[in-house]
């Protein structure tokens, strides 16, 4: 643990960060991360207003005297992507913008695909051009062996940035999250709700596994 810290300082600290997806759970749960290993600068980058609107009002609560930036940008706008990352010069990318929803996505294949791929391909190109030093990405469990087209959109981004990390002098790696317990919309807020409605709850298959985390622990895995 202890490791991990000194190699997350030595990663972050007085540097610029870029995160993607910066209002969603991970992502603000990162964010403060960030923010307790002294960056130099922040960058906030996230398309819903609201989510944004958060994370910056949190992050100038705690931490007033740090440089930020909050950009309301969607990443799957390759050229506009492109000016940003070259606008801010951030050292280290964090990417944490994407579609998770398993069931909503089956019914909107071509969103989880520019999400989740494009959008990926579209900020790791810019990390590429651009000379980032690290660029990591949040992925998911479902990518393995994929079964869905959400698992499949990730695990297509996953191989794009293997490839672009043999080709490339910036360091590209992804991580694999399971179930993050109290995220937005995840299975135990849902059945919270169930159950305080008199439920019953919803288990798509009685032999179903899951693989719980805490947000900060899945922060962490970074």
């Amino acid at each position: 643990l202890e490791f991990r810290r000194v190699l997350f300082r030595s990663t972050i600290e007085g540097r610029t960060v870029m995160i993607t997806g910066s209002g969603g759970s991970i992502g603000s749960e990162l964010a403060k991360a960030v923010c307790r290993f002294k960056p130099g600068r922040i960058v906030l980058v996230e398309r819903s207003e609201n989510s944004l609107f958060e994370i910056d009002r949190h992050i100038a609560n705690v931490w007033p005297d740090l440089p930020r930036a909050t950009v309301l940008h969607d990443v799957t706008d390759t050229a506009k992507t492109l000016g940003l990352v070259m606008a801010h010069k951030p050292a280290v990318i964090f990417h944490a913008a994407a579609h998770k929803h398993v069931p909503m996505m089956e019914e909107h294949p071509s969103a989880a695909l520019e999400n989740n791929f494009y959008g990926t391909r579209s900020i790791a190109d810019a990390a590429a051009r651009c000379g980032v030093d690290r660029f990591v990405m949040t992925s998911s469990d479902k990518a393995v062996n994929p079964s869905s087209i959400m698992g499949a959109s990730k695990r297509i981004a996953e191989l794009y940035l293997q490839y672009l990390n043999a080709r490339s002098e910036t360091i590209f790696a992804m991580v694999r999250f399971g179930n993050v317990l109290g995220s937005v919309c995840s299975v135990i807020p849902i059945w919270a709700q169930q159950l305080a409605q008199g439920g019953p709850i919803t288990v798509t298959h009685p032999d179903m596994q899951r693989y719980f985390m805490t947000i900060p622990e899945a922060a962490g895995l970074r």
